[in-house]
């Protein structure tokens, strides 16, 4: 199966990869909306969603009432309701840029995706080779680019609906960009001149980052988040503002600008931007696992070649250490991280009060960007001791 795809055509290999990150995505994005209610529920002691079935559901025992509690068929629900409610283009709208927006709100979300490895697998030596849609060696400086680009489709929604308090989020969103993304670039300096020691080949991969909390030893198998925890504070703080969650959703803010950039859409060019918000945080709390959490590694100072090599003396088959096996186990390892990451964001969403915007600018500009500046120089003076 793998020879027959790699045989393809590079355009069809495209177009295939691009096919399989909108069917990943679009569901997540459902889950994640249905996940956001329920985990709200629950902290707020309320029931959540748990009435809506199918005809078809009900009549199966056990397992009809069982979706039906944890709130599934509301999924199919909200993408019945985004696709076939009426779509009203209201008339004062700039109706080209309008109808852009969403498209561009999707362009870097979809995008990002690529260039996350999300699991590995061991080759017949022994090696761990990790796997993703794009492996570069860019690779977080490729996120970085790209998933900034989607604070454009906030600003363009804000210009194009011709409407004051859609176009205050739209300018909300790019100076809250500006203000965070310094401090998230400065954040994971530390961890690439870690990574990129003297003599080395430099890189930006993030693959390389969970290579290097794989390592034998006590130092080598230490995640960044116990190496570099002030690192990993300022880049979760940046990317709660990035990803525009609360308590940092200054583009949307209801109390004061009744929705902010997305105030005159709806149906399903109003999905867009939240399927949108729900892949940047997936991305990000994707990325936020492979910097500081030890990506596919189950526990520190246990990588996942030394997993499997346990299981494969404990259980004495070959089939344990396939390669598929492995890029399952790995797979779920991450996956389980991400989720955890997910529930976190939710958590502090349902949990902690809305910024003021003057409080989201100086927290930005006076609090959290001088704590990167000398959290930058503390580590740049320990590495170059600790290398020299």
């Amino acid at each position: 199966m793998v020879d027959f795809y790699l045989q393809l055509h590079p355009v069809v290999q495209g177009l295939l990869k691009g096919l399989a990150v909108i069917l990943v995505i679009f569901p997540l994005g459902g889950l994640c909306s249905m996940a956001e209610r329920k985990v709200s529920a629950w902290i707020q002691g309320r029931q959540g969603p748990n009435r809506a079935i199918v005809p078809w559901a009900a009549w199966i025992p056990v397992i009809g009432p069982f979706l039906q509690r944890i709130g599934l068929f509301h999924v199919m629900a909200d993408g019945g309701k985004m696709l076939f409610k009426e779509d009203a283009l209201p008339g004062h709208v700039n109706k080209f840029y309008f109808v852009l927006a969403p498209i561009v709100a999707m362009i870097p979300a979809l995008t990002t995706v690529t260039t996350v490895p999300f699991g590995a697998y061991l080759d017949p030596s022994g090696q761990v080779i990790p796997i993703g849609l794009a492996n570069v060696d860019i690779g977080l400086l490729a996120v970085f680019a790209v998933s900034s680009l989607g604070v454009y489709s906030l600003i363009l929604a804000g210009w194009a609906s011709n409407s004051k308090y859609p176009f205050l989020g739209g300018v909300r969103a790019s100076a809250q960009l500006i203000s965070y993304e310094l401090s998230m670039a400065l954040s994971v300096i530390p961890v690439f001149l870690w990574i990129n020691e003297p003599g080395s080949e430099g890189t930006m991969s993030l693959s390389r980052t969970v290579a290097f909390q794989s390592q034998p030893g006590f130092w080598g198998g230490t995640w960044f988040i116990f190496l570099m925890p002030v690192s990993a504070f300022i880049f979760l703080i940046a990317l709660f503002a990035e990803t525009n969650r609360q308590p940092f959703d200054m583009p949307e803010s209801e109390s004061d600008l009744v929705g902010g950039f997305h105030t005159e859409y709806g149906a399903f060019k109003w999905g867009l931007f939240f399927v949108a918000e729900y892949a940047h945080m997936i991305i990000g709390s994707a990325v936020f696992t492979l910097l500081f959490l030890g990506g596919w590694n189950p526990l520190p100072w246990v990588s996942l070649a030394d997993l499997m090599n346990w299981a494969h003396h404990a259980i004495g088959s070959p089939l344990v250490i396939h390669p598929l096996v492995v890029g399952l186990i790995s797979i779920g390892i991450f996956l389980g991280k991400v989720i955890l990451g997910i529930f976190f964001f939710m958590w502090v969403r349902w949990t902690v009060p809305r910024f003021r915007y003057d409080q989201v600018m100086e927290l930005g500009w006076k609090k959290l960007l001088p704590l990167a500046i000398a959290n930058l120089l503390a580590y740049a003076i320990g590495i170059a001791i600790i290398q020299k």
